[in-house]
């Protein structure tokens, strides 16, 4: 895994100063100010339409901000190359998976993200990459899917896929758009059970990562992030952060939270 945000001195991977982003009229991110340090592991939670995939869409360089900076990797948008960025971050989301042709293999593609597509054509790929693609399968339990069409597998697997995709190319920043929304209980635990382990690795990137439910956060990750209407609630360490009463809050509605064996869920008070 590659350390370059570190080994260049580079304190935070993402610097959002006083960010908004507006639509049609409308701020869907609103004067947000938020960095993420090299080793940190960051959850966002919200519910439906606090401005989460859009702050995601941010730190992948996919979108500008309507005012403020953005800085990503030492890196201030607006003054760089986004399209030399994006290969310095891995990103899994829904949009992107569909992006991948059902008749790909599952190693085509993995190994795509090496070079920014998500479709092999006639491209020749070094013995390296695909060596580098059978590691990151084996890691994310995908080995014996290698040679499945990706549109033949299912909702656990594809997911699967787009994170190890996503960590082909040794991302300097890791981002994660709800990686585990609509699996089943076992996909679920699995997933979870390998991000958990991969948040943990010392080598590992800073994370980001969306989801809308306390019970899909992997152990592991170090921050939390609560959104409500395009601006953050609350921030700062997970177990400080997340309480019976920021979740209430962020979520407009009366929860008690639980942790139990690294692991937390909330029920209506």
């Amino acid at each position: 895994m590659r350390l370059a945000a570190r080994l260049l001195g580079v304190s935070e991977v993402i610097n959002l100063q006083n960010v908004s982003v507006v639509r049609g009229g409308k701020s869907i991110i609103d004067s947000l100010t938020f960095s993420v340090g090299p080793t940190e592991r960051w959850v966002v939670l919200g519910a439906n339409g606090a401005g989460k995939t859009t702050l995601l869409k941010l730190a992948a360089a996919q979108i500008q901000p309507s005012s403020g900076s953005a800085t990503l990797l030492g890196q201030r948008l607006g003054e760089v190359n986004v399209f030399e960025l994006r290969t310095r971050i891995g990103f899994a989301s829904s949009a992107l998976a569909a992006q991948i042709p059902n008749s790909e293999t599952v190693l085509n593609a993995v190994m795509t993200a090496s070079y920014g597509i998500t479709g092999r054509w006639n491209e020749e790929y070094d013995s390296i990459d695909e060596r580098r693609a059978r590691r990151v399968l084996g890691e994310w339990e995908l080995s014996n899917f290698e040679d499945r069409a990706f549109g033949t597998l299912s909702d656990g697997e594809r997911k699967r896929v787009q994170i190890a995709r996503s960590v082909m190319t040794d991302p300097e920043l890791l981002l994660l758009d709800e990686p585990v929304a609509s699996l089943d209980l076992a996909a679920r635990e699995l997933t979870l059970q390998l991000l958990s382990g991969y948040a943990q690795a010392t080598e590992a990137p800073a994370m980001v990562m969306v989801t809308h439910h306390l019970e899909e956060i992997p152990p592991g990750f170090t921050h939390a992030l609560l959104m409500q209407d395009g601006k953050v609630m609350a921030r700062g360490e997970i177990g400080m952060t997340l309480t019976s009463a920021s979740i209430s809050e962020a979520f407009n509605h009366p929860l008690t939270l639980n942790y139990q064996n690294q692991r937390f869920s909330a029920v209506s008070s």
